[in-house]
């Protein structure tokens, strides 16, 4: 047998350095992937928090970092023996709200309620619950080409009975 340059010994040693440095590339993407899902998720309950917050500190700032002027959010709520279904609230309304309802303090405080919980999180869209003062709020948010998370759309009702 002659002995070529290319033998089968160093195309196994060449495979193996190959297929480790295959394997590093896979992992170091799925590493780098692992980390913008947490970052999004850090980022997303930030969103709803701020809303929230934007409410509960009479901070209308918050709300128009986390809220999308576009936003289309409706409730169910029942008032003075009246039930009330699919009542709209623009991105303005929202925004002036937030600098009146708790100016006394009397609606919300340091103990009120506000447990974000985050059904999923993908890479432009996500969607997650709040539990408030004021009841439930299911909120889809969307990702805009510059990285911010801002909620899009809400769905609320008051506490349930």
């Amino acid at each position: 047998m002659k002995n070529y340059p290319w033998n089968l010994e160093m195309q196994l040693s060449t495979l193996k350095y190959a297929s480790f440095f295959f394997f590093l590339s896979f992992t170091t993407i799925s590493f780098a992937q692992a980390d913008d899902i947490i970052d999004d998720r850090r980022l997303v309950i930030e969103a709803v928090e701020d809303y929230v917050l934007g409410l509960y500190e009479v901070a209308p700032d918050r709300i128009a970092r986390s809220v999308d002027t576009s936003l289309h959010k409706i409730g169910y709520y029942d008032y003075d023996g009246e039930a009330y279904y699919h009542v709209p609230m623009t991105y303005q309304q929202l925004y002036d709200l937030s600098a009146k309802w708790n100016k006394d303090g009397s609606q919300a405080n340091k103990e009120s309620p506000k447990k974000v919980e985050i059904y999923e999180v993908h890479d432009r869209t996500a969607s997650a619950k709040l539990t408030a003062k004021w009841g439930i709020d299911f909120m889809h948010l969307s990702k805009s080409a510059s990285g911010k998370w801002k909620i899009m759309n809400i769905m609320w009702q008051a506490p349930p009975k």
